[in-house]
C-alpha cells in the first residue's frame, strides 16, 4: 500500500506512471541481474554442449546476485524473478531432456502477457492503469477520466509489443531448431530481453512527455 505522501508526490498521471515504470523494470540493475543467468547458461551451452553443467553454472550465477542483494539489504526482487524463470527452465529441460526447454517457459510467460494486455485493452481496462491505482490508493477511479483510459491504452500497446515480438521470433526457432537453436534463442533472448523493454519504456517515457494530466482529475 502506496502512502498518501508519495501519492501527493506526483501531481500529473504522466509523472505517477513514469515513477513506477522505473519500479517495476528495477533500473539498470535490475534488467542486468534479470539478463546474466541466461547469458551463463548460454556460454556454458555454447562452450561445452552439457546440459546439466549449463543449468548448474546459471543457477549458481542467480544466486550469487541474490546473496549479492541480500548482503547489500537491497531488494531482492529482480534476482528472485530471474532465479525462478531459470529454475522453472531448468525443470522443463531436465523432465524432457532437451536444452531447447530451459527457454520455452519465458516464450509461454510473454504469450500469456501478451493475451493479457490484449484483453485489458479490448476490455478497456488497461493493465497500465492500475500503475495509477497503485499509487492513489484507489484501483479504478481512473476508469473514470476518458483521457487517463485513453492514455493507459496506448502505453498499454507499448508494453504489449515487445512481448508479441519475442513470442514471434523465438517461437519458431524453438519450434524448427530444436537442439541446433539453443545457442540461438540464448542469444535472441539476451538481445530481446532488457534491450528490447528499454526500447519500449523509452517509447512510453517519451509518450508520457507529452502530456499533463492532474491526478485529481483522474480518480476524483
Amino acid at each position: 500500500m502506496t502512502t498518501s505522501h508519495e501519492a501527493t508526490a506526483h501531481d500529473t498521471v504522466e509523472a505517477v506512471i513514469r515513477g513506477q515504470l522505473v519500479k517495476a523494470f528495477g533500473g539498470v540493475r535490475g534488467t542486468i541481474e534479470a539478463a546474466v543467468p541466461t547469458i551463463a547458461f548460454t556460454g556454458m551451452w555454447i562452450g561445452t554442449s552439457d546440459l546439466k553443467l549449463s543449468l548448474i553454472v546459471s543457477i549458481a550465477a542467480a544466486v550469487v546476485l541474490l546473496a549479492v542483494r541480500l548482503l547489500q539489504r537491497s531488494t531482492p526482487q529482480f534476482v528472485l524473478n530471474s532465479l525462478v524463470g531459470i529454475g522453472v527452465g531448468a525443470f522443463f529441460a531436465s523432465r524432457t531432456g532437451a536444452a531447447q526447454d530451459v527457454f520455452l517457459p519465458g516464450i509461454l510467460y510473454n504469450a500469456g502477457y501478451s493475451v493479457v494486455m490484449l484483453l485489458s485493452i479490448v476490455t478497456r481496462w488497461p493493465v497500465v492503469g492500475f500503475l495509477i491505482g497503485s499509487v492513489t490508493g484507489d484501483p479504478t477511479a481512473w476508469r473514470s477520466d476518458p483521457a487517463v483510459v485513453k492514455l493507459c491504452v496506448k502505453l498499454t500497446w507499448l508494453l504489449m509489443i515487445p512481448c508479441v515480438v519475442r513470442v514471434a521470433v523465438q517461437l519458431p526457432v524453438y519450434l524448427i531448431g530444436r537442439d541446433e537453436a539453443v545457442a540461438e534463442l540464448g542469444i535472441l533472448k539476451i538481445v530481446m530481453g532488457w534491450p528490447l523493454q528499454i526500447a519500449g519504456l523509452a517509447a512510453m517515457v517519451w509518450l508520457l512527455t507529452r502530456g499533463r494530466t492532474p491526478v485529481k482529475a483522474a480518480v476524483s
